[in-house]
């Protein structure tokens, strides 16, 4: 059975073939609730947002993002809203992010001491989930991306 982002998928291949788009892509929604999945959802549309960050610990093969990768991005009920291609992925510990990184990211007031503490709670959350305790030194995917499709709002 087909379901409406593989469809979306498709459709968008054959009505944009300049945008290159491969069969293979991910597909996720950010964060961990309706509300955050739609705030940054919404960051990443208006261009703010050119940055996530993910806990290594518990990622499997098909969550880990790859350099030149395609990820669709969907709300948290699976609509499918954008494409995303991985540009950079660096694996850092938790304590390494840095200022510009977290600027990347568009979240908050943009600044590390907003990252730190907003990824501290998220990161605390994931962890629970996987029976880890969360650490300073906990591996971090942070991963650049350029908004492909659609084009971010003016």
């Amino acid at each position: 059975m087909t379901d409406i982002a593989d469809a979306w998928w498709r459709e968008l291949r054959r009505s944009r073939p300049e945008l290159g788009l491969p069969e293979r892509y991910d597909r996720w929604y950010f964060g961990d609730s309706e509300a955050l999945a739609r705030e940054l959802l919404d960051l990443v549309l208006a261009g703010t947002k050119t940055a996530t960050a993910g806990l290594v610990w518990g990622a499997d093969e098909a969550g880990t993002p790859k350099p030149g990768g395609y990820s669709l991005i969907t709300d948290f009920a699976g609509t499918p809203h954008c494409v995303l291609q991985t540009v950079e992925l660096r694996v850092l510990p938790f304590d390494q992010v840095d200022a510009a990184f977290a600027h990347d990211e568009g979240e908050g007031d943009r600044s590390l001491a907003f990252w730190r503490d907003a990824h501290w709670r998220y990161f605390g959350r994931r962890c629970a989930e996987i029976g880890r305790q969360p650490a300073l030194d906990m591996p971090v995917f942070c991963e650049r991306f350029r908004l492909v499709y659609p084009l971010p709002r003016s």
